[in-house]
């Protein structure tokens, strides 16, 4: 049996450690990949594969790509959610006896990556670990670019959707975890891979046990004792953050310093908002394009700073609750809104600020370049002149002030021993500054003394030769050499001595030219190994002031977001919000601030909005689709959000009494993949509304029950506001297309009636976009599909068949059936993309749009007949032989059910 060769042999030996990885095995210049993971690298890379002989009898597939662009090959397999372990040389080559020895240095994961050309500039890249058992879930995650570290736990009711609320929030790139299968369902039940497009890795047990944990976070903190890292004891994140750090140290191969703090809170510290939430108020992204235009994001960040970018997107995703602190960030805003002046100047320095969190990790990792460090000595220039500016202001700014260390030691380190436009690479030299060190300089000078002389050595040689066109030439083979072509050979002097014949010229040496290449090449390699030293204890000392950065940093992000609040509340003339703990809603002459953003030329229509525990709890909103009652209720939604995490608002005057959550139910999908119809989703997402809301939650509810027939959806409709008014209490929004609903002011108390206001032009119909008290007494469906341009025959069939159903009112009904007649309007009238099930358009009785369209004549509609025809045909489909008696007895209460709709008296 034929053996590996030694190479394959070292690359089976070290792959057989990372079987989950793609393995790329530094070989020269390339890095190549092997069996499996050639086949796979090459067919996701869409690179060629080749073959290259292993010592068996069949050549090993093989792929490879150059060391100098490896890292957008990295990127295309991370982002498709591999594993790759990067093998390298760890020894010198020249020193190695056989075999160089290699070994990885480092694994690279969706959650791992540090490489700034890898990551968005303004969004955190998290790993997050969790842990489960029977008394809820640990969770912990670390961006490991900037050091950032959070922990928390999930213990009590609803523990699954608080999970998933969580993990939509943080919205991490990678998860790993381990659950206790016999206590609590296994996470990868939970298709968190489709939810949020990340990857997910299972762990070991033994990496999340507490007395292991517990000993991974004394040492990564270096405490120790965890009650002052902010852990109690059993802390379901003690196990999720130590099976984190094991991960890091696995994958890492290194103490990760800058990670030297861990953000221990509470999730009712914040706005809980779900995905859901997040999805349809649109705050970092938009539901079609999925792109930060068009979101809440895209208004309120002017942040001049990378650092600054993720702190306003960390706001946006994680509203206050805390009416003091929120004040205190509202009162900041209003100094730096009021102050042109300090915000123009405050603008000029903040945007030639780097990204000092990124810097620092890193500095701290080892793999920051001369220019990352003079990135950072520029950065700090900036920093005096920042603190200078804040020096009169007082509160959340005067705090930032005293926290602000301008690190004028460590940029003067920098400006002393590094050039100021140094080489992107560590080893080729011209990287320390002239003066920093007396052997560089003398080695340096050493080296420009000697190519000078050889510089004059040229034009002595040919003046003491005759020889015109002799030159002064080097290689990295032959050294210095002089040049002369074959013509004037008859000229060299017998003190030159031949070193190389080529075609048409001779290459001499001489004893005096040999020594001074010597001097030269032994100067130049001394200095360029010295300088590589320097450097790293250079940055060596930087890495131990890390923590100092840090600070800095997360001064800086913070006065960023501030002034990119106040920027955008003085461009768009928003207000400051009053902000308590009252439950009242007042907002005037209020303002949807995207959409006002996305107008070209159309004026935006503001609106009032009242909500409080008393008279104005629950808002029923009628109108016709397409006249803005989506917008309105997440305009409201948006406001207060907006005002949670301490911006101001675009309005005339508001006050915010503080909402614990938002949850909103808008618009109609399919979710195929579960299985779920329009409907299901519908009711799943309606029933986690009514069983996490709390009286200080605000619900915004768009047409619930339209998923089903039109007796179904208003009882469920019905049902729900009763339930909101009686038991859940919190302020709701809640639109519809059932008029009937608006009965229910006067009846249930705190139900206030809302319409948006059209005006009617004959056939046609102008959307005011206002909202005014009282409700519609039309849908205008036939209008709207006159205006979405329906063909002329289907909107005058449509305008008959109302007619008749308006002349057929069968009102005796406990509801009014005309809505039927609305819904076949309304078929092609959405007020969104969100598609609609033919349900939409059917009775309780289950007649079809075919059933319909044969039965309706322009002179007659008889409701009973197609009632008794249903019934009917369900009594036709019943198979007394096979039926059981509970079955019959079943089937027998549901024809009893279909009676009770005939109006009295129907026979």
């Amino acid at each position: 049996m034929k053996k590996l060769t030694p190479m394959m042999q070292q690359y089976m030996d070290i792959k057989n450690k990372y079987q989950d990885t793609l393995l790329l095995f530094r070989l020269g210049d390339f890095y190549e990949l092997f069996f499996e993971d050639a086949l796979t690298a090459a067919r996701e890379l869409e690179i060629t594969l080749t073959g290259r002989d292993c010592g068996m009898e069949e050549r090993a597939p093989m792929c490879g790509v150059p060391h100098h662009s490896v890292d957008s090959y990295i990127d295309r397999l991370i982002t498709k959610g591999y594993k790759v372990a990067i093998c390298d040389q760890v020894e010198d080559a020249s020193q190695a006896v056989g075999i160089v020895k290699r070994d990885v240095v480092r694994i690279i994961t969706p959650g791992t990556i540090i490489d700034t050309k890898l990551l968005e500039e303004k969004k955190n890249n998290y790993l997050m670990s969790i842990f489960g058992d029977e008394r809820g879930w640990g969770i912990a995650y670390v961006d490991i670019s900037t050091g950032e570290t959070f922990s928390t736990e999930i213990t009590g009711e609803n523990l699954e959707s608080k999970l998933l609320d969580e993990i939509g929030k943080v919205q991490p790139k990678e998860i790993i975890y381990y659950t206790d299968l016999e206590k609590v369902k296994d996470l990868k039940d939970f298709s968190l891979e489709k939810k949020f497009s990340l990857v997910v890795h299972p762990q070991p047990q033994w990496c999340y046990e507490e007395e292991y944990a517990i000993g991974q976070l004394k040492g990564q903190f270096n405490v120790m004792a965890l009650d002052g890292l902010g852990f109690h004891t059993s802390h379901l994140g003690i196990h999720a953050t130590g099976g984190l750090i094991d991960y890091l140290s696995t994958t890492q191969k290194r103490f990760l310093s800058h990670i030297n703090k861990i953000n221990v809170y509470h999730i009712s510290e914040t706005m809980v908002l779900d995905l859901t939430t997040r999805t349809n108020l649109e705050l970092t992204e938009t539901i079609r394009s999925r792109s930060k235009k068009g979101s809440l994001l895209w208004v309120l960040d002017k942040t001049q700073t990378a650092m600054g970018g993720r702190m306003i997107r960390k706001w946006i995703e994680e509203p206050l609750l805390n009416p003091i602190k929120i004040n205190q960030r509202l009162d900041a805003v209003e100094a730096l809104k009021d102050d042109l002046l300090l915000r123009q100047e405050l603008k000029e320095y903040l945007k030639n600020v780097y990204d000092l969190e990124r810097l620092a990790a890193r500095i701290s990792f080892g793999s920051a370049n001369p220019r990352d460090l003079v990135a950072l000595e520029n950065s700090i220039q900036q920093l005096p002149s920042i603190k200078q500016l804040l020096t009169s202001q007082k509160g959340l700014i005067e705090n930032l002030y005293h926290h602000l260390d301008c690190l004028e030691d460590i940029g003067s380190l920098i400006k002393r021993a590094i050039v100021e436009d140094p080489p992107l690479t560590l080893k080729d030299g011209g990287i320390i500054q002239k003066g920093y060190n007396q052997e560089v300089d003398m080695l340096q000078r050493a080296t420009t003394e000697g190519k000078e002389w050889i510089a004059t050595l040229e034009g002595e040689e040919k003046e003491k030769t005759g020889i015109k066109n002799l030159k002064v030439g080097f290689n990295k083979v032959f050294g210095y050499y002089l040049e002369v072509t074959k013509s004037y050979l008859k000229l060299v002097p017998d003190s030159y001595q031949r070193k190389q014949t080529l075609a048409n010229c001779e290459r001499f040496i001489t004893p005096e030219l040999k020594e001074m290449e010597s001097k030269i090449l032994g100067a130049e390699e001394k200095v360029m190994v010295l300088e590589y030293q320097l450097f790293i204890e250079i940055r060596e000392k930087i890495a131990k002031e890390v923590q100092r950065i840090q600070k800095t940093a997360s001064s800086i992000a913070e006065l960023d977001a501030l002034f990119s609040l106040a920027e955008v509340a003085a461009e768009n003339q928003y207000v400051k919000p009053q902000v308590n703990n009252e439950g009242k809603i007042n907002i005037k002459e209020g303002r949807h601030p995207v959409v006002e953003k996305m107008l070209d030329h159309e004026m935006f229509i503001t609106n009032d909005s009242i909500m409080d525990h008393k008279n104005h709890q629950i808002s029923i909103i009628t109108g016709p689709n397409m006249a803005g009652k989506s917008t309105y209720m997440r305009q409201v939604a948006v406001i207060i959000l907006m005002a949670q995490i301490g911006s101001f608002i675009p309005a005339e005057e508001a006050t915010i009494g503080i909402v614990d959550r938002i949850f909103t139910r808008v618009g109609a999908s399919d979710d195929l993949s579960q299985g779920q119809s329009t409907f299901m989703v519908e009711m799943s997402e309606m029933a986690n509304i009514l069983n996490c809301a709390t009286a200080n939650s605000l619900l915004i509810l768009d047409e619930i029950g339209r998923g089903t027939s039109t007796f179904d959806g208003l009882s469920i409709a019905w049902s729900v506001i009763e339930h909101i008014s009686n038991n859940v209490k919190a302020k709701t929004l809640f639109s519809t297309h059932y008029h009937e609903l608006t009965e229910l002011e006067g009846k249930i108390t705190g139900v206030k009636n809302y319409r948006i206001s059209v005006k009617e032009e004959g056939e046609d119909i102008i959307f005011l976009r206002k909202v005014i008290e009282g409700s519609a007494d039309k849908s205008y469906g036939i209008q709207v599909a006159r205006l979405a341009g329906l063909p002329k025959e289907v909107i005058n069939r449509a305008n008959d068949i109302l007619l008749q159903l308006e002349e057929n009112d069968i009102a005796k009904v406990e509801i009014d059936p005309t809505a039927q007649a609305r819904e076949v309007a309304a078929t092609y009238d959405s007020e969104s993309s969100n598609a609609t099930d033919d349900t939409n358009i059917t009775t309780d009785t289950s007649v079809t749009l075919d059933t319909i369209a044969t039965s309706i004549t322009p002179q007659q509609l008889d409701f009973n007949s197609m009632l008794q025809q249903s019934i009917l045909d369900d009594l036709k489909e019943i198979n007394l032989l096979e039926t059981t008696p509970i079955e019959a007895l079943n089937k027998l209460a549901q024809l009893q059910k279909k009676l009770s709709q005939f109006p009295q008296g129907g026979k």
